[in-house]
């Protein structure tokens, strides 16, 4: 994802300034002296750390490749009999994944999506009625807005026209050339959470009328839920740049990934109505009103994507940073500094899922124009974690 500088002209005016691409090159200053990679404190000091700690070093093992040969893979899901659903960015397509012979079958395209920059279709989903309902949610960029949208998957039909019409959950969260966000993930309590970004235009994250800048949590149809921080609104947390990463731990706490600007990136601790800092605050900053990440990375050796929780850790996709992240989790904090597993050896990695006990599933992202594709890219990975 992109990396802007905004500077203020009066008080209506902004001018941006790119300062290269927080997913392929960014090279913001970094204070001297400070560590490349810091856990910080909690969120929350009202609940003790785990008793039961993740293991400062863990280890990350490729037991096979599910894929290979995917366009600007994006969103990545799980069926339930173990194929594997990819989303492709700029090509607005969904393909099907045999998981054990790697066979790719596009099954429908997405009307209306407008790939563009960062933007396109993006993150995708299951109903956590999948069984029933056969749903698959998706968010991606349009003409005017993003917006997450839910298509019936019937699988009785050809290939390529397997996808039902749109039909539209939440519309008009902002878009622009860079920081659409877009990831999403349904939680623990069946409700829909969605990852935006603020498109570039900074003070939308700190606008809680603005659905750009958030996280977001909703019913399977797009209402705002019971125990949101304001009862007519969607808007879970605020504060954030870009959120690319959602998962829950095994005490369903929510995690969040989160591109920083020129300093630091970061792995967030979410809890409803919480600030999250930007632009006032960019990593572990110590501003009253706002919440510290649990870890924060240099920009060059993260720009972080997706997120699974795995064996008591977080694993973190890095884009620009070509690595996966292993951070440990003891409750709320950090067990240890995280630990970097697979440095350059599947370039730029975009997406991490869990398979299930100690396996996950890894995407790389090689071929969205800001990655060198190598024979074979982009794939996806099984891997074994510790």
């Amino acid at each position: 994802m992109q990396r802007s500088a905004v500077t203020a002209v009066g008080a209506a005016v902004a001018l941006l300034v790119l300062t290269g691409c927080s997913s392929g090159g960014d090279t913001g200053a970094v204070p001297a002296g400070a560590p490349k990679t810091t856990p910080a404190a909690a969120t929350s000091r009202d609940a003790p750390p785990s008793p039961s700690a993740a293991p400062a070093k863990g280890s990350a093992k490729v037991v096979s490749t599910a894929a290979e040969g995917l366009a600007s893979p994006w969103g990545l899901a799980a069926l339930p009999d173990g194929d594997l659903l990819v989303s492709s960015r700029d090509e607005g397509t969904i393909t099907r994944v045999d998981a054990e012979s790697g066979r790719k079958t596009v099954i429908g395209d997405v009307p209306g999506v407008s790939p563009a920059g960062e933007g396109g279709l993006l993150g995708i989903a299951l109903s956590p009625s999948y069984a029933s309902d056969h749903q698959v949610y998706a968010y991606f960029t349009t003409e005017g807005d993003n917006r997450v949208a839910r298509m019936f998957y019937d699988e009785k039909k050809p290939a390529g026209q397997q996808l039902g019409a749109p039909d539209t959950v939440l519309r008009g969260i902002p878009k622009g050339s860079i920081h659409n966000g877009g990831r999403i993930a349904f939680g623990p309590d069946k409700m829909l959470y969605v990852g935006t970004g603020e498109t570039g235009e900074t003070g939308l994250a700190q606008d809680r009328k603005s659905l750009a800048g958030k996280i977001l949590r909703m019913t399977p149809d797009g209402q705002p839920v019971h125990g949101n921080p304001e009862a007519d609104s969607v808007v879970y947390s605020l504060g954030h740049r870009n959120v690319q990463g959602l998962a829950w731990d095994s005490e369903k706490r929510l995690w969040a990934s989160e591109f920083g600007q020129n300093t630091w990136d970061e792995l967030n601790l979410i809890e409803p109505g919480k600030n999250y800092g930007w632009p006032d605050a960019e990593g572990k900053a110590g501003e009253p009103g706002f919440v510290d990440p649990v870890a924060q990375w240099k920009t060059d050796e993260a720009s972080p994507s997706g997120i699974a929780y795995a064996e008591g850790s977080i694993w973190m996709a890095a884009l620009r940073g070509e690595r996966l992240w292993r951070i440990p989790l003891a409750g709320r904090e950090s067990a240890a500094a995280p630990q970097a597993l697979l440095s350059g050896e599947y370039g730029r990695l975009r997406t991490v899922l869990s398979a299930g006990g100690n396996k996950v599933w890894l995407m790389t992202s090689n071929t969205d124009g800001r990655g060198t594709p190598k024979p074979g890219d982009d794939r996806i990975l099984l891997l074994e974690v510790a």
